[in-house]
């Protein structure tokens, strides 16, 4: 049974609202020119998910992610995801010791036992391998043996993978990727920037980054995010839109798989977020609207016929939100006046 959460009030609004700008101002130190990419990932992080950067070697990806764990105080540790690593590299082991008992086996915790894991190049890894994560990052614990064990909270995963026509990748199971979150793609930098990384940056030289808030604030930060309040007429649209995805659909040609339920409550959660980024006290349809790409991507398969077309899940994403329109129907007299 759920319990009602207390609609966010204007002073938990304002204070929330100083929180996340100090965080967008020193993630934007550590990664230049990038403002959208930082926008998603702290709207990732305020809706509790796990986030999933895609982009070619070097642009950044895992100095991000480590300098939201400096900034956020939070125990980070770090997964190299290579060709021979096994699911025990990542979720630990039991170990024979001695113990008061006698020799008996002790679980030996890996290092998914962490409040931000970084799972660098995660397709590089086998898919037996990269399955180790679906447990931990569904219910927050993993089991070995028959024993579970829960992880530490806050717990977020943030994975990079390189573009998958690189060689030596795997492609991730349907199943992990329904569990990210976002998908987000890493583009390269224009020439200004590369102009002030030149100037700003050395190699092996990590940038100084200024902690903006202890594990306490955190914690009040993804409260108030799950206090945002969603409007019906919203959930209304995040629902049309999430059918609107599956083969059948109008807008859905092409598409094989379309977006799970799962992907319903991310974009719920997501919108809430940005909408408490955006200083107001509820989600809106221009929330759902922003956050959708990122939401829907990796969750939408095409058939072999669309690939051949050069259809792509960013495309047909596009379309739906061109053509699903927000309001099945008038709305009520007392959410005219609202801002969603």
């Amino acid at each position: 049974m759920s319990t009602t959460l207390q609609p966010l009030t204007e002073p938990e609004l304002q204070t929330a609202s100083a929180a996340v700008e100090k965080l967008r101002a020193a993630l934007q130190q550590v990664l230049f020119g990038q403002d959208e990419l930082i926008n998603h990932v702290i709207t990732g992080l305020l809706a509790r998910g796990h986030l999933l950067l895609e982009g070619l070697p070097g642009l950044g990806k895992t100095e991000l992610v480590k300098g939201l764990a400096k900034t956020l105080q939070l125990v980070a540790k770090r997964i190299q995801f290579t060709p021979d690593l096994l699911p025990g590299d990542i979720t630990g082991n039991p170990m024979l010791q001695d113990t008061a008992d006698g020799r008996r086996f002790v679980f030996q915790p890996g290092p998914i036992f962490a409040n931000l894991v970084l799972a660098d190049e995660i397709n590089r890894a086998s898919p037996k391998t990269q399955s180790a994560l679906l447990e931990a990052m569904q219910e927050r614990r993993v089991t070995v043996m028959g024993e579970s064990h829960a992880l530490p909270a806050p717990f977020f995963v943030l994975a990079t993978q390189n573009p998958i026509e690189l060689e030596g990748t795997y492609p991730l199971p349907e199943a992990q990727l329904d569990r990210f979150l976002f998908k987000l793609d890493v583009r390269s930098n224009d020439a200004d920037t590369l102009e002030k990384i030149v100037l700003h940056r050395e190699i092996g030289v990590e940038p100084q980054v200024d902690v903006v808030m202890d594990a306490a604030s955190l914690n009040s930060l993804l409260e108030a995010s799950r206090r945002m309040f969603m409007p019906q007429p919203v959930a209304n649209f995040i629902a049309r839109l999430v059918k609107a995805t599956h083969p059948g659909e109008p807008h859905a040609g092409g598409v094989k798989f379309g977006a799970s339920p799962r992907a319903a409550l991310a974009l719920a959660a997501a919108a809430k977020a940005r909408g408490l980024m955006e200083q107001r006290l509820n989600a809106s349809y221009e929330d759902v609207r922003a956050v959708a790409p990122a939401v829907l991507r990796h969750r939408i398969l095409l058939d072999y016929g669309a690939k051949l077309e050069g259809l792509t899940p960013d495309l047909i994403v596009a379309k739906l939100l061109e053509n699903v329109p927000a309001q099945d129907k008038p709305l009520p007299n007392t959410l005219r006046a609202a801002k969603i």
